[in-house]
């Protein structure tokens, strides 16, 4: 434990955003990472609890006290080789994910927990400033080959562990560029695509190798998938030529909303947007979706549709309305009913904050046109009974 007074100490500092008008004028991160200072503040706010709850409330179960204690310490370098012991992709983690640890911080009872995330945002990118993330080779091969079929985190992941014991890996990806969702759904502001080619270059260098626009399937190219594919290559002769295959395809069929009206031009499922926008920050071609000068409606309250929102402000779109079919939920969540679980509350996102109308209790019944294209929207309001 870094300093037994810490929580009481210091308070909870989040880390700082460019400001709105600056970065809807573009597409790169806005997101300023703490000061080795301000990093060792917080981390002192940790009380390395005999039973931490954020470990377990993290996905990936991250020693979270352990690289705590060692930032408010300065030993910055341990830090990182205990955060990569559980975490292969902290640069993506401490950008985009919602930090579960932080509900399950015993902190986040009755106080504002450890900015666990953002710490962990300092820590990896001070080791890659440093140049303390190296490629681990294995030692010896083992001679068997191993089929990754998906690039995205669960597949790059199962990769490099594979890699790492000697194994030979080929990860196949359907499109261009290695990723998946992280290159393609996630916005650029959120998550700069050069950390993929970052990470993916240690990758190579520790053995796996990468065939991108190849669709591994079971007969001919597959419908309404997303991809940029020009080869096929049969799921049997994966399983013939290989001595495992790890399916990590992901899931990108989304659920559709069949109401009257669903062919009209100008309704977009999210990814349909997404993508492309991805691959036109990339220099990949242009989105053909704009959202300039338009009224955009964004049905659904997730993050997926907080994406949608900020890439609308960032094309100049007239107003932004975004609605959830769930009632709009408590500000603050009552520590004491819902810790140490995920709790149900309100969440204004960077997107929303640039500038969108929020609705909740909406059903959308009817997309209504004229001329074929999308003019206006029949809903209801619903209302939501406890039993």
């Amino acid at each position: 434990m870094g300093k037994p007074t810490g929580f009481m100490e210091f308070q909870r500092l989040s880390e700082a955003y460019e400001a709105k008008d600056e970065r809807l004028k573009h597409y790169r991160e806005f997101v300023h990472h703490l000061t080795d200072e301000q990093a060792a503040q917080q981390g002192a706010r940790c009380m390395d609890c005999g039973i931490p709850f954020c470990s377990s409330g993290c996905p990936v179960n991250n020693i979270i006290p352990d690289w705590n204690d060692l930032v408010y310490r300065g030993n910055w370098k341990q830090a990182i080789e205990v955060l990569h012991s559980t975490n292969n992709f902290p640069e993506v983690t401490s950008r985009i994910c919602p930090a579960p640890c932080e509900a399950a911080c015993t902190l986040n009872i009755n106080d504002d927990a450890v900015g666990i995330k953002s710490i962990e945002h300092a820590i990896i990118d001070k080791a890659g400033e440093n140049g303390w993330v190296l490629p681990q080779p294995p030692l010896k091969k083992t001679g068997r080959k191993v089929a990754v079929v998906g690039s995205g985190p669960a597949g790059l992941a199962a990769a490099q562990q594979l890699a790492r014991v000697g194994h030979d890996v080929t990860v196949f990806e359907k499109n261009s560029r290695i990723g998946g969702l992280m290159r393609y759904g996630i916005p650029d502001f959120k998550l700069d695509k050069r950390l993929i080619d970052w990470r993916m270059a240690q990758l190579e260098a520790e053995g796996v190798r990468f065939r991108t626009g190849v669709m591994v399937t079971k007969s001919s190219m597959p419908q309404g998938v997303a991809n940029d594919a020009a080869k096929t290559i049969a799921a049997d002769r994966l399983a013939r030529d290989f001595d495992a295959v790890v399916l990590a395809g992901g899931a990108e069929h989304p659920r559709d909303l069949p109401i009257p009206g669903r062919a009209l031009g100008g309704v977009h499922f999210a990814l349909e947007f997404l993508i492309p926008q991805n691959k036109e920050v990339a220099g990949d071609g242009r989105n053909p979706i704009s959202a300039r000068g338009k009224h955009v409606v964004v049905i659904g309250g997730g993050d997926t549709g907080s994406d949608c929102v900020g890439t609308s402000n960032r094309h100049g779109a007239a107003s932004i309305t975004q609605f959830e079919l769930l009632p709009q939920p408590p500000v603050k969540e009552n520590g004491a009913l819902t810790w140490p679980y995920w709790p149900m509350k309100l969440r204004t996102s960077s997107s929303h904050e640039e500038g969108c109308s929020r609705d909740w209790s909406v059903a959308t019944k009817e997309f209504i046109g004229e001329k074929g294209k999308l003019k206006a929207l029949k809903v209801v309001r619903l209302e939501w009974k406890d039993g």
